[in-house]
């Protein structure tokens, strides 16, 4: 479907951001200037506290409208990424990133040679607000370089970051499917919005049919994803070292503050409790009735129901339903977004593929959707707007400097919606065939977010290991790790099918990396603060709203904890462990 063919109130409004191209081209050359003012700052910036003072107002002001360009023009180009005018915007943007990165390299390195004591003493009560920026500064200080070494990293940043773009623009606007055709003969589209909706479905022949058709697409480019992939681990790799870190999963970490520790315990954890996720694959080997369970297997519904297909209005009454427990005011906005064209809903030729939330300070949280009328798109709306209502509150609440929250307390506000979500449908029904069908829901959630995630997370170890290491990757080594992954994670009961070696080639998030295992850490944390809410309600309800409403004024660690749950220990993946045997004891008693 061409984008023009969509109903307006189904695309969101940018004119909330910017009410036309035009104005977007005045801000950025008014942009241009701002960039350029600062240089006058330079040797000067820790002069006096007026000085001081005055160039955290005016950096952070150009940081704000750069910030602005860039999420209109990415917005704008996620549109129809084919889009010339929007491409040509979104490029532009990004050299204006690199101006802003290169020029203003000699910030940091300026600072932090005037030492934290001196900075501290500016910092009293009217700058206060800075005060969690310059102790993260502060704390990254032996990773930084000189002001000449961060000048030249600067600038290498206009093509390093290519990867990622080659790697979305091949897999959204250049990569072509073949149709797949079902037991009856007949033949549909395949893309990336419609795979998920054919591998859940109940006809097999169209399940392998769109599995082989899917990855032969990949074969096809398989040395050249390999090597845009293998290049954005080199180049990882090269800044890690450069910067003095011992890992390239450090680096990563090390921008939130996170320990290594807390990813290698998800690790650990998941890898002592896989046997509790063969047994999952076991049971589904049984329900399904087959002798060979295949990867295509794996998400046609276990449960049959006479669930007919979601409208996405009757989707977002679901979601409204679901997060009752959050309150009126929660609701409230929640509605707003609905209402007033937060939200693109549906896919359209060379839109951007999955979905996401995205917003700029100032302006509502924006929120990207391929919908599809089925369950899983349910929980995506449910996901992604607990993302963007963490941005409504952060924005809210937090000054610019301290409003962007990182991805490691992300993820939690979103799968805490979904939580709650599943929670409700569950108590809703008495109907022990519905019952069955929203705890296989529920199963299929944490074998997809906690068990695969985690696979994904380990697969970005081992790859970034030995990258740091120095050994030499190609095509079948990638596949060959993967492979190997799926066998390890899904046990002797299922065939993991050859064409599976080839999914790591398909994942966008392998591009921003060490991202995913946050989905099951995250994952752990909202199965237990959605308990929490439901429980003690309002009281949890004012706490997880302090949470929602931190932004980055503290550290992701510390910041979790306003919510009642500790990241630094094991015990609440073990907890989330424990739900998961209970809800496989569960869907057996409800079968047998």
């Amino acid at each position: 479907m061409k984008r023009e063919e969509i109903d307006n109130k189904y695309k969101w409004n940018m004119k909330d951001v910017y009410e036309s191209d035009d104005i977007w081209e005045k801000d950025y050359e008014k942009a241009d200037k701002l960039i350029d003012n600062l240089l006058s700052y330079k040797g000067n910036i820790c002069k006096s506290k007026e000085s001081f003072r005055d160039f955290l107002t005016e950096y952070f002001d150009t940081m704000y409208v750069v910030d602005k360009l860039y999420f209109y023009a990415g917005q704008r180009y996620h549109e129809d990424l084919s889009n010339p005018e929007y491409q040509m915007l979104y490029g532009k943007v990004g050299n204006l990133l690199n101006i802003f990165s290169a020029k203003l390299s000699f910030v940091e390195p300026e600072i932090l040679s005037k030492g934290e004591e001196k900075i501290n003493k500016y910092l009293d009560e009217d700058l206060s607000v800075y005060k969690q920026f310059f102790d993260n500064l502060f704390r990254e200080k032996k990773h930084v370089l000189s002001e000449k070494e961060e000048e030249l990293l600067a600038k290498t940043r206009d093509f390093s970051g290519g990867f990622s773009e080659i790697f979305s623009m091949l897999n959204n606007a250049d990569i072509k499917f073949l149709d797949v055709t079902d037991k009856d003969g007949k033949t549909y589209p395949l893309t990336h919005g419609t795979y998920i909706k054919y591998m859940e479905s109940d006809d097999r022949v169209l399940r392998k049919d769109a599995f082989e058709k899917m990855y032969k697409s990949f074969y096809a480019l398989k040395n050249t994803v390999a090597n845009i992939y293998i290049n954005n681990l080199k180049k990882n790799s090269f800044y890690s070292k450069i910067r003095g870190f011992s890992s390239t999963m450090e680096m990563f970490l090390d921008g939130s503050n996170i320990p290594v520790k807390v990813y290698d315990t998800l690790l650990d954890v998941v890898s002592e409790n896989l046997n509790e996720l063969h047994r999952y694959v076991g049971l589904r080997k049984k329900l399904l009735k087959i002798d060979s369970l295949h990867m295509y297997d794996l998400y046609t519904p276990l449960i049959k129901t006479d669930e007919k297909d979601i409208p996405y209005e009757k989707a977002c009454e679901m979601v409204l339903s679901g997060l009752k427990p959050m309150g009126d005011e929660y609701l409230g906005i929640l509605k707003e977004g609905f209402d007033n064209n937060w939200i693109d809903v549906y896919e359209n030729e060379g839109k951007r593929s999955g979905a996401y939330s995205w917003s700029v300070y100032g302006v509502h949280p924006y929120v990207l959707l391929n919908y599809q009328p089925n369950l899983n798109s349910v929980f995506t709306i449910a996901h992604e707007m607990g993302h963007a209502l963490h941005s409504y509150y952060s924005n809210k609440n937090q000054a610019y400097v301290n409003a962007d929250y990182k991805i490691f307390v992300a993820e939690i506000a979103s799968t805490c919606n979904e939580a709650l979500l599943i929670k409700d449908l569950l108590e809703k029904t008495e109907d022990k065939n519905k019952k069955a069908y929203y705890i296989n829901y529920l199963l299929e959630q944490f074998r997809t977010t906690l068990f695969r995630q985690t696979m994904f997370a380990e697969f970005e170890k081992i790859v970034h290991e030995k990258t740091d290491n120095g050994e030499v990757l190609n095509a079948d080594a990638l596949c060959e790790i993967y492979y190997n992954l799926n066998k390890k994670y899904f046990g002797d009961d299922i065939e993991i099918d050859k064409d599976i070696e080839m999914e790591w080639a398909r994942i966008p998030h392998f591009y921003t990396d060490f991202y995913v295992y946050q989905y099951a850490t995250s994952f752990c944390a909202a199965i237990a603060l959605s308990d929490k809410i439901l429980k003690e309600k309002e009281s949890a309800v004012k706490e997880y709203k302090k949470f929602l409403s931190a932004g980055c004024s503290l550290y992701p660690i510390d910041i979790v904890k306003l919510a009642g749950i500790d990241m630094e220990k094991k015990e609440f993946i073990e907890s989330a462990m424990e739900v998961f045997k209970s809800l496989i004891d569960e869907l057996e008693s409800l079968i047998d």
